[in-house]
């Protein structure tokens, strides 16, 4: 049986952070960036395939009461389209702070503001995918008493 993986996309506007787990689905690594510019659903369609992809985890910025904000609502018309010429499983993941997380881990690591930027992305999508991979481990895992 061949394994598969779960790719996680933190959506922005101008730019989608890219992760993807191993075949084990417990570490997640961060891939890159993509530009959004009208072929993002290609490049997204070219890494589930060579990457043998069939879960899809996205961020999904929640308002602080859990409510849909306005930016979720236009981060879900791309998911919608990636819907309609992937066949993976979508799963919706609270991203919220995500962002901030990981431009502190950034700090933490006294990069530039220029390096910041650019691995900003890349960061807080592994970070979304590996809490959801994390999240089902610990589901899937029994408790010691």
């Amino acid at each position: 049986m061949e394994k598969t993986r779960v790719l996680g996309l933190d959506l922005g506007e101008k730019r989608i952070g890219v992760a993807v787990s191993d075949e084990f689905r417990t570490v997640a690594r961060g891939l890159g960036t993509i530009d959004v510019n009208g072929k993002e659903h290609d490049r997204i369609r070219e890494i589930v395939n060579r990457y043998n992809v069939n879960k899809i985890v996205y961020g999904l910025p929640l308002k602080n009461d859990g409510s849909l904000s306005h930016r979720s609502e236009k981060m879900l018309s791309i998911v919608t389209r990636l819907k309609s010429i992937i066949k993976a499983e979508f799963i919706p993941w609270d991203e919220r702070m995500t962002t901030i997380e990981a431009e502190n881990i950034l700090l933490m690591a006294d990069l530039s503001r220029k390096k910041r930027k650019k691995l900003r992305d890349k960061l807080a999508a592994q970070i979304i995918l590996q809490s959801y991979l994390d999240a089902i481990y610990l589901k899937n895992t029994p408790v010691e008493e």
